[in-house]
């Protein structure tokens, strides 16, 4: 069948169409797919030698337990007598052990593994692919982050693996997990960096969440990128029947660098200090307090410490640290964490409608765990309301004594929450404390009714109060619109 002669307009219509294809095709960005590696061969020889078993051994006490409970005038009665009174109801110390993996990170015999593998073992054996095995000591723990550092003395020198920079890693790239799962020996697999910066219950957590098949005794076990440096510390699944269905996780390789750094250098951790309780921005704390944009972490309390002598004030919020945007409150701790202690830092608060600056020498975490470098507060719960919907009263001598609260703590005491307010809702309750509204104390209704009536005028939708309870404070912006 033959195809009509395009008409002149037949022509130009399909000159026009292709020119538009053509800008399309310009206009669009090509995106390039990276083919699915044809094999992980090479890299899983590159790097074997350098992976660990490892086993330990520790001692479990002897426990003494309840005689059994046998009916009276039973003639099981007297046997068991007899036998708790021959062992006097006590089992025997018994040897039990536990399995993980570990790799290799220096020639002269240092080793990196998760803390809870080798946590409370007597005696520590780290076997090798070439089937050697090697007795380890402990050099240093870190249960904040699960890292442990071990050292094995060697006549050969052994063949390290890398740290790679963690933060290069991006979802979707291909990874490696290499260990020793369910006791089964050196073992392989892959997948993809599925998730990033993942927290679970750590202060200092920062995990890169992948499918490749961690199982147990895959703890303390590398994890690779496809140039066979390492990238994360295997440490822990989500698993409902405790084997791996593709979600696992491995803490970054640039917080454990860090960490193994210093117990390499001084057998523990020295953090950088703050001295602050701290709790996230919202949306309407940031509009309380005339910031653009929530950010930052707000400081709810400045306890004695670095930060206090700095002038850093409760109601303050740190938009920047060391030089460093601060996102969160997350973001702000890890960064102290990582700070040298004794180092003199540049820190910028945002604090009656502008910035000041504030130089801030740090201290040491580890002492002075009485005054967390950074708690998170609980953060307010968001919802919608136009009434403050609470009832206060002036704190009195006999409120003061009831509440716990120090002789020169002034404030409102919360006698009645509306249930159906913004108060309730954001968690305000019978017994608390309004120490400060929009950032200066009040003592009397009167002043509370003024707070409100300034932050009116001033052109704000909300207004910030400081919430004491049981000594711990947290700051709740609450919607004032009329």
């Amino acid at each position: 069948m033959t195809q009509p002669f395009p008409t002149p307009a037949r022509q130009a219509r399909r000159v026009a169409a292709a020119l538009m294809l053509g800008t399309a095709l310009v206009a669009t960005p090509a995106i390039e797919a990276q083919a699915t590696p044809e094999t992980f061969a090479p890299l899983a020889e590159q790097i074997s030698d350098s992976v660990v078993n490892i086993t330990t051994s520790s001692t479990v006490a002897a426990q003494s337990g309840p005689m059994p409970q046998v009916p009276e005038g039973s003639p099981f009665e007297d046997f068991f007598r007899d036998f708790m009174d021959r062992g006097e109801g006590e089992q025997p110390p018994r040897r039990s052990q536990a399995l993980g993996s570990g790799f290799v990170i220096s020639e002269d015999g240092y080793i990196v593994t998760n803390n809870h593998v080798i946590d409370g073992a007597d005696e520590i054996e780290v076997e090798f692919f070439n089937g050697e095995s090697l007795p380890a000591d402990v050099v240093g723990t870190d249960a904040q982050t699960d890292i442990a550092l071990l050292k094995v003395e060697s006549d050969a020198p052994l063949q390290p693996v890398p740290f790679g920079n963690s933060d290069d890693a991006s979802v979707g790239d291909w990874v490696m997990a290499m260990g020793n799962p369910l006791g089964q020996g050196f073992s392989v697999s892959a997948g993809i960096v599925s998730a990033r910066n993942r927290a679970l219950s750590g202060t200092y957590d920062d995990y890169i969440q992948t499918d490749a098949a961690i199982n147990r005794g895959n703890s303390g076990g590398p994890l690779f990128n496809m140039e066979g440096e390492v990238v994360g510390v295997n440490t822990a699944i989500l698993s409902p029947n405790g084997g791996s269905i593709g979600i696992g996780f491995a803490m970054s390789a640039n917080v454990v660098q860090n960490v193994v750094d210093q117990l390499q250098e001084f057998g523990e951790t020295r953090r950088g200090w703050l001295g602050v309780r701290i709790q996230d921005v919202t949306e309407d704390i940031a509009e309380s307090i005339g910031l653009d944009q929530a950010g930052g972490a707000l400081v709810t309390d400045v306890p004695e410490g670095p930060a206090a002598e700095a002038g850093m004030e409760s109601g303050d919020v740190i938009v920047s640290f060391n030089g460093q945007e601060v996102e969160d409150t997350r973001g702000l701790v890890r960064r102290v964490g990582d700070a040298q202690i004794d180092a003199t830092v540049p820190v910028t608060v945002w604090r009656d409608g502008e910035t000041q600056e504030l130089s801030v020498t740090l201290g040491r975490r580890e002492e002075a765990e009485a005054v967390p470098a950074a708690v998170e507060g609980d953060a307010p719960e968001e919802s919608g309301s136009e009434i403050l919907g609470i009832d206060v009263r002036p704190l009195t001598g006999e409120m003061r004594e009831q509440l716990g609260l120090p002789e020169d703590q002034e404030g409102l005491v919360v006698t009645d929450v509306a249930g159906d307010s913004e108060a309730f809702e954001k968690g305000i309750r019978a017994g608390d404390l309004i120490a400060e509204a929009g950032q200066e104390r009040v003592e009397g209704v009167s002043e509370l009714e003024d707070r409100i009536a300034s932050a009116r005028d001033a052109g704000r939708k909300s207004i910030l109060l400081l919430i004491r309870r049981e000594g711990e404070p947290r700051f709740v912006a609450l919607p004032i619109e009329e």
